[in-house]
């Protein structure tokens, strides 16, 4: 299998003049190498082949180091919560209706949320990135030092892909963070979360629809998703309640609705008493905040990506496509 990717790598040189040919002599790269080959899983050929044909990307670096803006729910939302989205929603749930059952039955992931999670990161394959992952991660991982090791530690998990996979690790396209496919997966979480769910003998979220719908279930799945649970509800917080305190442990739960209550958070429906819950607030106007107790499921939707408003968004746009889908189908509207 090496040999087999050795040889593709050695073949494609020659053509890939756009590839920067001092990165491999860079003393950190070699160390890199030397580090890899001490492993044994990797050979010095072969990852030499692989850094004779990596082509930095300094761009990546601005991107990386544009002072991120945090935005309020208010205009977070707008960002994802649209019709096209929505109505293409439905027609991705329609058209792979089998797999999205047969994802339910098997991981215990509803239809809606996986569905939902496609349309935010890729619209459906729409927009996967076109960065080569190598280029991106190799870029990351020497020239990046805040975050250096862990993209190097992701560009050794996309080299033993490759070897998983057989295919040559140069092909692989994802984002300029080295995310991948329609569920922007990293190398990391693709080796221990993605599954080949039409059995046909490889994991492919670029382009089998199928792979996409099981991998981003069987994500869920094996990060505490039930079936059936609420993800949010609404709370209501008493004046001179530490909100503070309780926002800044946002993706933990550390404390259970009875505990909650004794702090002055109380949900708006009823909730036994050792359930436990995240306060969310969300600016849902300027200076007018909203309050939520994020669940079990809340919790699960951070874990993708750490971020309470894109959990939110998540949580509203499965339930809305869920919405259109049974009225679409069934003439009816779910309660």
């Amino acid at each position: 299998m090496k040999k087999t990717i050795l040889a593709a790598l050695v073949a494609a040189a020659p053509v890939l003049a756009h590839a920067d040919a001092a990165f491999l002599a860079r003393p950190d790269v070699q160390r890199y190498i030397d580090q890899e080959v001490a492993t044994g899983q990797f050979s010095r050929p072969e990852l030499e082949a692989v850094f004779a044909n990596v082509d930095a990307k300094p761009r990546i670096i601005e991107i990386m180091d544009r002072p991120a803006t945090s935005r309020p729910w208010y205009q977070f939302r707008a960002s994802f919560f649209n019709e096209k989205l929505l109505n293409d929603g439905v027609d991705f749930w329609k058209a792979h209706h089998d797999a999205l059952a047969r994802a339910e039955k098997q991981y215990g992931v509803e239809p809606e949320m996986v569905v939902a999670i496609l349309g935010i990161e890729t619209h459906y394959g729409r927009n996967t990135g076109s960065f080569r992952v190598v280029d991106a991660l190799s870029t990351l991982g020497f020239d990046y030092p805040r975050r250096a090791e862990y993209f190097r530690n992701e560009l050794t998990e996309l080299l033993l892909l490759a070897h998983e996979e057989r295919l040559d690790p140069l092909t692989f396209k994802g984002s300029y963070a080295g995310a991948m496919g329609w569920p922007q997966f990293m190398p990391s979480s693709f080796r221990k979360w993605a599954v080949d769910f039409d059995n046909s003998g490889h994991r492919d979220i670029w382009n089998n629809p199928d792979d996409a719908i099981g991998s981003v279930a069987n994500y869920f799945h094996l990060h505490g998703w039930t079936h059936g649970d609420d993800t949010v509800i609404p709370a209501d917080v008493a004046p001179g309640a530490n909100v503070d305190a309780l926002v800044a442990d946002k993706f933990n739960l550390h404390y259970t609705v009875a505990e909650l209550a004794g702090m002055g958070v109380r949900p708006q429906v009823p909730l036994a008493g050792d359930v436990r819950a995240v306060l969310v607030p969300l600016e849902v106007a300027p200076g007018v905040t909203q309050y939520w107790l994020g669940l079990n499921n809340f919790y699960a939707i951070t874990r993708y990506n750490k971020s309470t408003l894109y959990a939110k968004v998540a949580q509203e746009i499965a339930r809305e496509i869920k919405s259109r889908y049974m009225a679409s189908v069934y003439g009816q509207v779910p309660s």
